[in-house]
């Protein structure tokens, strides 16, 4: 008789495959991170790629990172490919994220940083720092805002660790400009459910392991500026290139 298979588990599967490809020396094929969508969508990564040097990055992301100076809070760092870069700039930098797996290979590879989330990144390992001259959401992290609900509080717990003048630099893919016809009618589906086009109900898996699900968005230019209405950002800045782009974003005094 054929043995069950074994069950899927809750964990930190994005760690466990940053984990897995750091021990193999950050080589292509030797680690995936699956992202499983809720409408049965699944796509994998080369683990690797969040190991890449700049040379191989898109062009708004290497302008992101040249964009950082003074103090910077890398916020979901992962294995710190940009943060080492901005270190590298003579940044001082000071790598978030909220898996415990990313944190450890982010260390291992020199880069200092500490277990964290986006809604709270001024509590927990993060208290007490002080104020940051720039704060990123790099490696399309604008996703991290997750939706017309979360969004505000979470560009407002940003603007809290930064003075005014302060910057924040993020990247992201318009999910709209990919013509993909399964992103389509899942867009098509977020209205139909009031959320916004680019928004997508995600969980990642790597071997029996996965994450909790959670909301990820990949908002047009138009989408992300609608969002800062009511915040102390502005948009100063704008990178575009074959359906990603990379801003700059002011705090305001007031």
């Amino acid at each position: 008789m054929t043995e069950p298979l074994a069950p899927v588990g809750t964990g930190d599967a994005f760690g466990q495959a940053l984990l897995s490809c750091w021990r193999a020396g950050g080589r292509p094929g030797t680690a995936y991170e699956v992202v499983e969508r809720d409408d049965g969508y699944v796509s994998i990564r080369d683990a690797s790629a969040y190991f890449a040097p700049p040379e191989e990055w898109n062009g708004p992301e290497r302008w992101a990172v040249a964009q950082a100076h003074g103090r910077v809070l890398d916020v979901g760092c992962g294995a710190g490919r940009q943060g080492l870069a901005m270190l590298r700039n003579g940044c001082d930098v000071l790598g978030l994220d909220a898996s415990e797996g990313a944190v450890d290979v982010a260390a291992r590879r020199g880069l200092k940083a500490v277990t964290g989330t986006v809604d709270r990144p001024g509590e927990g390992p993060a208290e007490g720092l002080g104020l940051f001259d720039t704060v990123t959401l790099l490696g399309n992290n604008i996703g991290l805002l997750r939706g017309r609900e979360h969004a505000r509080g979470v560009l407002a717990a940003l603007a809290a660790l930064v003075p005014p003048g302060g910057q924040l630099l993020g990247t992201a893919a318009d999910e709209s400009e990919t013509g993909h016809p399964a992103h389509a009618a899942y867009g098509r589906l977020n209205e139909e459910r009031g959320r916004m086009p680019g928004q997508m109900r995600l969980r990642i898996r790597h071997g029996t392991v996965a994450t909790d699900w959670f909301d990820y968005l990949m908002p047009s230019v138009d989408e992300l500026c609608s969002l800062l209405i009511g915040t102390p950002w502005r948009l100063n800045a704008l990178e575009e290139e074959a359906g990603v782009y990379a801003v700059q974003l002011l705090k305001v005094a007031g």
